[in-house]
């Protein structure tokens, strides 16, 4: 059985919760493994008997310092000013307002799927339903009243993060409509009072590069540098670079392997 992430909750009650998945599971034969957590909670992983391997890096943008202002952070005014001549406009859908346009948004995502000639994912990666968008608000990027392009927002109550989840965009939607998108829920962020931006994973990054290394971190920096064509995962780290993020660590906690 898979958990994704850290446990969610108040810290007191997190080892419990983690320990009673983990009985869970061994009632019915099964081993347990977390995917993506943080060095914030290793400790609890290691007591349970799991070994960790590094995934990547996790992006967070710290909203109370984003700007668009000075040097650094040109290229991002440049693409603000851009969209803004096309006469393109930001708006955060609220969640009653969301069942009104998910025809749109459907379509939206069906050209996407196709153009990418993709399939819907279900585990680390969000996908289409609509049920599950209808509960949470999205922003979206429109021209003319034509929504070109949309998100899904993830929120805490506490205004400690904000991110993403579901992000698709049409087939006449303007080259660099998404960069456009994410510059606009920062700004929106930092405006509602929260602390970070999440910009999710970019898969093996980080992984250290010394000679006496381990093993998987030789083959994912192989893979890296050089797997662009099929994995794009160093293209990846760049485009999160340009908003200049905090990069955190993320673990696989699972069974050592039994010889």
């Amino acid at each position: 059985w898979v958990g994704m992430g850290d446990p969610v909750g108040p810290l007191a009650d997190q080892e419990s919760l983690v320990w009673a998945f983990k009985e869970k599971a061994n009632r019915q034969g099964a081993e347990v493994a977390f995917y993506q957590v943080s060095q914030n909670r290793l400790p609890l992983f290691l007591d349970m008997g799991l070994i960790l391997v590094k995934m990547g890096e996790e992006a967070r943008v710290p909203l109370e310092a984003f700007g668009l202002e000075g040097g650094k952070r040109s290229g991002l005014r440049q693409t603000q000013k851009r969209f803004a001549k096309l006469g393109i406009e930001f708006e955060v859908l609220e969640r009653d307002q969301v069942a009104a346009h998910i025809k749109a948004l459907k379509q939206i995502s069906d050209a996407w799927l196709e153009q990418k000639k993709a399939k819907e994912k279900g585990f680390s990666l969000g996908y289409f339903d609509e049920a599950y968008l209808c509960r949470m608000r999205v922003a979206v990027a429109r021209l003319n009243g034509e929504i070109l392009a949309f998100a899904n927002l993830w929120e805490l109550d506490d205004k400690e993060e904000v991110s993403i989840d579901l992000m698709r965009y049409g087939a006449n939607a303007p080259a660099g409509v998404m960069e456009y998108l994410f510059i606009s829920l920062m700004l929106w962020g930092k405006e509602q009072g929260y602390r970070w931006f999440n910009l999710g994973m970019a898969p093996l990054s980080g992984l250290e590069k010394h000679p006496l290394a381990p093993l998987w971190h030789k083959i994912g920096n192989i893979i890296f540098e050089h797997g662009e064509s099929l994995y794009h995962f160093e293209g990846l780290r760049a485009y999160k670079e340009k908003f200049h993020p905090e990069w955190e660590p993320r673990y696989l906690a699972a069974p050592p392997l039994k010889v």
